[in-house]
């Protein structure tokens, strides 16, 4: 048997040398030992880096195991566990109809950890700080909605959004209680309520969350009248004022607390050069360049630089926004939007351009080990004046090798139009001779299918794009499986892509600042991976996956494949249509309660069956 060779005792020597002089180093100069070994990186052999060395990813992806591992123990497998579970992490007795909840969710092979629904708690519980007749009216008098009496649902809207959650809705509605929800028919979110009103709501809240005792509990809900009928208990509710301010950033900032960036920074209104990305801002969800805190990359309260890297901030395409705490459900939102989520209908509609099944299932090892993306230049309504602002632009040309070589070549002098070279702390090893330009051609084909330019006055409309971007022809998904990397970019709002590509074989690559209804059953660096929304740490994550052959760098293929199985695994158990379903009946459930003047204390109690009984 043959056994590895003993470290020469040379080799041994330099090793002790470089680590007492780095853990000097460490004591007179910064914390980060990766800045202190990184200039050294790019010189050292594969093999005394490897000793020396972990890269931060490693860390990242032993954290998200460990998080996972976590998370999956506390899984609940009886109805007296889950009530219990429920009790502890919400503060009340869980819903009329819970034990009804419990058993179609068991019935679909649902697995229940009580954290997977934390998303309705934080959707709906400002509105505990809300009369529930308000609630009501305000959901009646909302245009497009859906309807439910007698354990029937129903609506007058034929949009297909609607159309698609009510058909969703149907197929459990004999679960559930009277009501009517009021739906967000637009790509954007509906509702920003200013920080300080949210805060007073949630102390409102906090106040009426007890655990009454079982005896005085109701497990019934209250019938709404049929519709079309007034409702004798319910307010004359305010007209709903709505805003319209193209400028998204001065109405999503007021859903920031006072003492953040997004409210202390100045407000941007040039967008016609290129926009300035300030690494600070980002330094509270990253670790040494990467995304340590998803939840917390996604909000942008202390990102006071995403207002002008953003399109939804910039100039959305349609804005209709109120301060009011209305009780509008919808598929994505912002972290400042007060939206209720709900599934999206892309994601419920199972249609191939979002899926891609035929060739979701196409084995690793005969993928290209390339990235793919393919999308229209969407996230808001891109001009001459603004387009520099937009994030799929900017994804786009830092995968563009003219526009990387010219920005490598020019340096300082001619800065790129609408995005930065990496910095220096990611120690890549094609920026050693100015061969990142070659190097992302060699590994990436990204490209817009529709410029969606602006006309401006102007025919055909692109003038101001032409120089930067030319369309390609799509790619169908089942196509785009044949790659095994897929980064996933917001559009107008989420992309209704990232369902397919978690369901797929290959790796999805997610930026985003939308949250939606799954966010916390998925792990970051466990199921996917996480970007920054500015895509300066892109580069470090494709050379730490698929290395740089030219350059000597050995990529992590392995880990690639470990981490796109992981998320596929996952989501065949959890991002089913069935966890959809069994999502929407404990929101509804739960929505319910909340809109009825007998909430604080309706409730499910079966499992304390001795001290109802007292």
């Amino acid at each position: 048997m043959a056994f590895p060779r003993r470290p020469s005792a040379f080799l041994r020597y330099l090793v002790s040398a470089l680590l007492l002089a780095l853990t000097f180093y460490s004591l007179t100069g910064p914390n980060n030992l990766s800045s202190q070994i990184g200039p050294l990186l790019p010189t050292m052999s594969g093999r005394l880096k490897s000793i020396l060395y972990e890269h931060p990813i490693d860390n990242l992806i032993k954290d998200a195991e460990r998080e996972f591992a976590k998370k999956i123990s506390r899984t609940a497998t009886t109805l007296e566990a889950a009530a219990q579970a429920y009790r502890k992490r919400r503060g009340r007795h869980p819903p009329p109809g819970f034990d009804k909840w419990y058993e179609f969710a068991n019935n679909n092979d649902a697995i229940i950890v009580e954290e997977f629904w934390d998303q309705i708690y934080h959707d709906l519980e400002p509105f505990w700080g809300v009369k529930p007749a308000q609630i009501r009216k305000d959901a009646r008098n909302f245009e497009m909605r859906i309807e439910i009496r007698d354990h029937k649902a129903s609506s007058r809207s034929d949009w297909f959004w609607t159309q698609i959650w009510l058909q969703t809705i149907q197929t459990i509605e004999h679960l559930l209680p009277d009501m009517d929800l009021a739906l967000n028919a637009m790509d954007e979110p509906r509702v920003v309520v200013p920080w300080e009103d949210i805060r007073r709501h949630m102390r409102q809240a906090t106040e009426r969350r007890v655990i009454v005792h079982p005896k005085v509990v109701v497990s019934e809900f209250t019938r709404f009248p049929p519709p079309g009928e007034e409702d004798p208990d319910e307010e004359e509710a305010p007209e709903t004022t709505w805003e319209h301010e193209r400028h998204y950033w001065l109405i999503a900032r007021r859903g920031c607390a006072p003492s953040s960036p997004a409210r202390r920074t100045q407000v941007a209104t040039d967008f016609d050069n290129a926009p300035s990305v300030t690494s600070g801002f980002h330094l509270k969800h990253m670790r040494h360049g990467y995304v340590a805190n998803y939840t917390l990359s996604t909000d942008f309260c202390h990102q006071a630089d995403l207002q002008a890297l953003e399109g939804i901030f910039v100039e959305p395409l349609s804005v209709s926004t109120t301060k009011s705490l209305l009780p509008v459900f919808g598929g994505s939102k912002l972290a400042v939007n007060n939206d209720i989520l709900l599934p999206a209908p892309m994601y419920l509609s199972e249609e191939d351009r979002f899926t891609g099944a035929e060739g979701a299932s196409i084995p690793w090892a005969s993928k290209e080990p390339t990235v793919i993306w393919r999308g229209t230049a969407t996230g808001g309504f891109n001009r001459e004046s603004n387009w520099r602002s937009f994030q799929r632009h900017r994804f786009v040309a830092m995968n563009n090798g003219s526009q990387l070589a010219l920005a490598e070549s020019s340096g300082a002098s001619s800065p790129p139009p609408n995005f930065v070279l990496p910095p220096k702390q990611y120690c890549l090893a094609a920026q050693r001779n100015n061969s990142l330009a070659q190097w992302i051609s060699s590994v990436t084909d990204v490209s817009f299918t529709d410029l969606m330019c602006s006309f401006d006055g102007f025919w055909p409309g692109c003038n101001y794009t032409n120089p930067y971007f030319a369309a390609s022809e799509p790619v169908p998904m089942s196509e785009q499986f044949r790659h095994k990397y897929l980064p996933d970019i917001d559009g107008n709002s989420f992309s209704g892509r990232y369902l397919g590509f978690l369901r797929s074989t290959s790796l999805p690559i997610k930026a985003t600042l939308w949250r939606e209804w799954h966010d916390s059953r998925l792990v970051a660096w466990k199921h996917f991976v996480p970007m920054d929304s500015r895509f300066g740490d892109w580069y470090g994550i494709l050379e730490y996956f698929l290395g740089n052959e030219a350059m000597g760098v050995k990529g992590r293929d392995d880990v690639a494949e470990k981490i796109a199985m992981a998320g596929r695994e996952w989501a065949a158990k959890v991002l089913r249509r069935e966890d959809m379903q069994v999502y929407i009946l404990r929101l509804l459930l739960e929505y319910a309660r909340v809109t009825d003047d007998r909430r604080e204390v309706m409730g499910w109690v079966g499992d304390l069956g001795e001290a109802v009984d007292s």
